[in-house]
């Protein structure tokens, strides 16, 4: 979703990061748990930066690209968001580089004292290099992606306002084969693209509040429908679409970002289902939120936020069954479950299999 008089500055993007040494982002990932004390709380800015000091990292590139700003009574805060979440609920993965490497795509950052207009959605280069060059001409075809053919792009397009493209085109190179890019093609349901759905949201309703209204949960579906979330993951499928409007009955069930503060949760599950038992937790590990329908449909959640899951009618699993998930063992098990409990009821056939061939079969 381009912005009226976009202007293209790449800022500290031409910096060194590292971000892994071949390990994906690694260090992207150790640097979000750092700033964040391996705790989820938002976090002022000021304090983000000093606890990676010691890193060695430059601190402007995971908190002007990667992370959500915002002024909270007149102090930069770093919030907790999806992204956060990935990175202190799991060590260092795959999926995690997925999510990451949409979120600095997505590219919204918000805004802290001091930000330039542009620095609230940094990388619209890199965006639009995804979405007009990856996907729509070279249909997802990455071998072709390199940092000549990204400089090219930068260079030829009249909003990028620097002097140098050699930098950013190598550094963007690295980051989208790193992280993955030729896996947003995948038309099908998968949990990273569900997280990255929640991301999408967090981001999406955060920036929106930065002009001094939030959106409706009505307006939730086409606030994502309308950014540029389906042109950065692939494209929209009938699996996407079903996906869609139950994860987003989902998010808004949970609250949104509200998500992630227990007491607000209990608050919730307090005003939607007064007469149900709050639950003491004894594992504070994720859980799992399964849809019925779908077994791909799984999205990690707080555990405090299990009763609200249940309401929004998915199925919720263990930390251990979220760890090791298996799709077709999922549905195998409910299956083994729903006949058992036919069976228990003492429901039985009322006609033969060959008198229901005889109903079925063409005449």
């Amino acid at each position: 979703m381009a912005e009226r008089d976009e202007v293209w500055h790449p800022g500290s993007f031409t910096k060194n990061f590292s971000w892994g040494g071949g390990a994906g982002l690694s260090e992207l990932h150790s640097v979000i748990r750092a700033g964040f004390a391996d705790t989820l709380e938002d976090v002022p800015r000021a304090l983000f930066r000093e606890r990676i000091a010691t890193s060695g990292r430059p601190d402007y590139i995971p908190m002007n690209f990667f992370l959500f700003n915002r002024v909270v009574d007149g102090e930069d805060i770093i919030v907790i968001d999806e992204l956060v979440f990935q990175a202190l609920c799991w060590d260092h993965s795959l999926a995690f580089d997925r999510v990451a490497l949409f979120a600095f795509l997505f590219s919204y950052v918000g805004r802290w004292k001091g930000s330039k207009d542009y620095q609230r959605r940094p990388a619209m280069w890199a965006n639009a290099y995804v979405v007009n060059r990856i996907a729509k001409d070279l249909d997802w075809d990455v071998v072709k992606v390199t940092a000549d053919d990204i400089e090219r792009y930068v260079a030829a397009d009249p909003r990028y306002k620097a002097e140098t493209t050699r930098k950013l085109a190598t550094n963007l190179n690295y980051l989208l084969h790193i992280g993955h890019v030729e896996d947003f093609s995948d038309r099908r349901v998968t949990r990273w693209w569900v997280d990255c759905l929640f991301l999408a949201l967090d981001r999406l309703i955060e920036d929106a509040g930065l002009g001094g209204k939030k959106p409706s949960s009505s307006e939730y579906q086409s606030l994502l429908v309308n950014s540029d979330f389906f042109k950065l993951t692939g494209e929209r499928t009938l699996e996407k679409d079903l996906a869609l409007q139950k994860l987003v009955y989902l998010y808004f069930t949970l609250g949104g970002r509200s998500r992630f503060y227990d007491e607000v949760v209990r608050s919730r599950v307090q005003e939607l289902v007064p007469e149900q038992v709050q639950i003491r937790l004894n594992d504070h590990r994720p859980r799992g939120a399964v849809h019925p329908t779908n077994p791909r449909i799984l999205k990690s959640i707080p555990p405090c936020c299990s009763q609200l899951a249940y309401l929004a009618g998915f199925q919720v699993i263990t930390p251990d069954e979220l760890e090791n998930f298996d799709a077709l063992e999922f549905v195998k098990q409910r299956s083994n479950w729903a006949l058992a409990a036919i069976e228990a009821d003492g429901i039985e056939p009322t006609m033969s299999i060959e008198e229901l061939l005889t109903m079925t079969r063409a005449k």
